[in-house]
């Protein structure tokens, strides 16, 4: 990395910068805060220097003031300018992650729900679907990853600092006219260097392809998916895309090819890379025959000889232009096929130890963390603490290289090794002194007055007082008894949720929803003089405050009564729009640890119960409520009501679990998707047809529901120090198969 003095900042700046650099290399360069303050003279003078480019650029004074007066710069992105994992991570551990199972199933459910818009759009820009579906789960996971950084304190910091300030300070600019413009309602977040958005557009690029894909009058790549699936059609289409031919394909090479004819930029007709032997792989579908002879083609060998080849045409260099790695390109050429329904590669990657796809790369995590590893939960991400994880496990098991890479043979080793011991800890609380006049005076209150908040009112709910929430993408309903969700219906399908027609009057637990379990889950280690599943779901909760987003989500925030006598509060904030996001947020005001546990009781509405399953559970240890948790079993394949071990019912607690799940409902031809942060246990519960029988406000209902809980429960209790929090979240969303 450089270091120098560029215009508006001076020597002094340079020496702080200097010292920045080296507090990030002894903190593992994220791991510190910034070492000035948002009134360090220097950065004045950067961002008074930048205040009047700005202007000279179109950008009003009071657009700058307003969205950059306040900003402080944040020197860890410094660290990450020459970091970018397309350069620095092997070809196959790479495209494991990208082109897995889980992004195919979730592309191809994607294509389906928006069938009518992608074939506006192939038709407007001549770019096939599976092609911008593609870049959309590649770029953000189908709008799901599109980064937690404010770009406003990225660029700004990067425009003052760094071997990239003038490109940096254009994005700036460019995002600023963005907000000023009105396509932006507000500052953005995204990756470290600026990308945005559903389908991570720099701001430059943004203000000159982004288009307006639904007819508002805005271009909104963040909120909306015409708008970004539209943009990225249109940038493909500008970047030379030729309609209706492929991008290229797998090919065979023949004996002793010259290695030094191949490369992106070394084209050649067609016909002549024929004569020099190249040709398709037998018994897998082909499209060379839709390309004339005179067509100009390069073949790529991105791992060597002795890997996969590629032959790519004028499409794959569309590609490569919206982001310049081999890699990523590729990414986006392989996952387009096998949205198309092409399997998957002929040749091996030259490798004697493969990469892992997300699910197996959770599972590895769960083994580690089995072991002792503080991962901080399995969710498929590689950071520095599972790598120093596999590193350790790599030295103790002789495996060599010990270089923290995670690949099949840490987790097959590992696997071969016995589960490690399930260990509970207890919680334990008392009544509330409170409670009782709380259940028995269930009078819902607002704490203070409503907000005008445009789709958000009060009313009733199959009898039960609540709130209701319309958004352009969902409806919603809350009870504001338990604060418990009631219904969740996304725009064009059925509720998500199950509520019973059976359900008892309140003070009586309300049978369906999501009821929310805290500060224990069950019964676990309490006494019989307190309720089952905690105190909060038999008591009124209060609307804290609601608030509507530019893209029509509701956001509303509610808590419990206080119980004096309980050292901790809770605070939940329900997200709805597209999916709904719930978090339950745990703060301990007292002055002792406090362990409890906890679970979103989430009753899933299903077509038949016998039929659904359960992906994301394969290889977990769970324990069985019907054996009183005693042994750990390990789950085979996804679950189901129709599991030999024990058909018909089911009552566990999945354990290190990833936090990525799919019900997926042949009845009713969709798959929910449920994700959680804060949990390491999913519980897996419908009582089947005799324990139903015995419940007054189920019956037959049971083969409506699933419920699949993000929890803490089992030997995941949270131990919350003094002062501490912690938060539980989970996102529901559901696509149609």
């Amino acid at each position: 990395m450089s270091w120098r003095v560029v215009p508006g900042c001076s020597a002094i700046w340079l020496e702080r910068w200097r010292a920045v650099r080296v507090g990030l290399l002894a903190c593992g360069l994220l791991g510190c805060a910034p070492a000035f303050a948002a009134d360090d003279a220097a950065w004045t003078r950067c961002l008074t220097s930048l205040r009047e480019s700005a202007q000279a650029k179109g950008i009003d004074a009071a657009t700058f003031d307003q969205h950059l007066a306040q900003v402080q710069p944040d020197a860890s992105v410094l660290a990450l300018l020459d970091a970018q994992p397309e350069f620095t991570t092997p070809l196959w551990d790479y495209l494991a992650a990208l082109v897995d199972e889980e992004r195919v199933a979730d592309g191809k459910a994607f294509l389906a729900r928006y069938r009518g818009l992608l074939d506006g759009i192939a038709a407007q820009y001549g770019v096939d679907a599976e092609t911008v579906v593609a870049v959309w789960g590649v770029e953000s996971d189908y709008g799901r990853v599109t980064g937690k950084r404010p770009l406003l304190v990225s660029l700004a910091t990067l425009s003052c600092e760094g071997r990239r300030q003038p490109f940096f300070r254009g994005e700036l600019f460019a995002l600023l006219q963005l907000l000023q413009d009105g396509d932006l309602a507000a500052a953005p977040t995204g990756s470290w260097a600026g990308a945005f958005g559903q389908t991570q557009f720099m701001p430059t690029t943004y203000r000159r392809i982004a288009v307006d894909g639904d007819g508002d009058g805005r271009r909104d790549l963040v909120a909306s998916v015409p708008d970004a699936l539209a943009s990225t059609a249109n940038y493909l289409a500008r970047a030379g895309w030729e309609s209706g031919q492929p991008w290229g394909e797998e090919v065979i090479l023949p004996e002793g090819f010259d290695a030094t004819r191949t490369g992106r930029k070394q084209r050649r007709p067609w016909r002549e890379w024929r004569a020099l032997g190249v040709r398709e792989v037998e018994g897998r579908p082909s499209h060379l025959s839709r390309i004339t002879d005179d067509t100009p083609a390069a073949v790529l060998l991105p791992t060597g000889a002795q890997g996969p080849a590629f032959l790519v045409f004028a499409n794959y260099d569309a590609i490569y232009a919206y982001n310049a790695a081999e890699s990523y390109a590729l990414a986006i050429a392989l996952l387009s096929d096998r949205l198309r329904g092409e399997p998957g590669l002929a040749t091996a990657w030259p490798t004697p130890d493969p990469g892992l796809d997300r699910a197996h790369r959770r599972e590895l995590q769960r083994l580690l963390i089995a072991r002792g590893h503080e991962l901080g939960g399995a969710d498929g991400m590689l950071g520095t603490a599972t790598r120093r994880a596999i590193q350790t496990e790599q030295q103790r098991l002789g495996l060599q290289p010990a270089d923290g890479r995670a690949g099949q043979s840490i987790l097959v080793a590992l696997k071969a090794e016995a589960p490690a011991p399930v260990a509970l800890k207890g919680t334990a609380f008392t009544l509330p002194a409170a409670y009782p006049r709380f259940v028995q005076s269930p009078i819902v209150s607002k704490h203070r007055a409503m907000k005008d908040v445009p789709g958000l009112s009060t009313g009733d709910f199959h009898g039960f007082p609540s709130l209701l929430v319309s958004t352009p993408h969902s409806t919603a309903a809350i009870s504001l008894f338990g604060g418990q969700l009631l219904s969740f219906v996304p725009a064009g399908q059925e509720d998500v949720m199950w509520l019973s027609p059976l359900a008892k009057p309140t003070p009586t637990p309300i049978r369906g929803g999501t009821p929310v379990c805290w500060p224990y889950f069950g019964r676990q280690d309490q006494t019989g003089d307190v309720p089952a599943h905690g105190f909060v779901r038999t008591v009124p909760w209060q609307l804290v405050d609601a608030s509507r987003e530019a893209d029509g989500t509701v956001v509303l925030h509610m808590a419990p009564p206080v119980m004096e006598d309980l050292s901790l509060r809770l605070r939940m904030t329900v997200r709805i729009g597209r999916t709904l996001e719930q978090s339950l947020e745990t703060e301990n005001v007292g002055r002792e640890t406090v362990r409890f546990t906890q679970a979103l009781h989430n009753y899933f509405h299903v077509g038949d119960a016998l039929q659904v399953s359960t992906e994301g559970v394969d290889g977990l240890d769970y324990l069985d409520k019907f054996e009183n948790y005693a042994v750990a079993h390990r789950q085979q394949g996804d679950w189901s009501l129709r599991d030999p071990r024990d058909p018909g019912r089911s009552d566990r607690i999945y354990l290190e679990a990833g936090g990525r799940y799919g019900l997926v409902d042949p009845v009713l031809r969709r798959r929910i998707e449920l994700r959680t942060e804060g949990s390491k246990t999913l519980v897996a519960w419908n009582p089947g047809e005799a324990g139903a029988a015995k419940m007054d406000d189920v019956r037959e209902g049971w083969r409506q529901y699933v419920c699949l809980e993000a929890a803490n429960a089992g030997p995941d209790v949270i131990e919350l120090a003094p002062g501490a929090r912690h938060v539980l979240r989970q996102t529901i969303d559901s696509t149609p198969l």
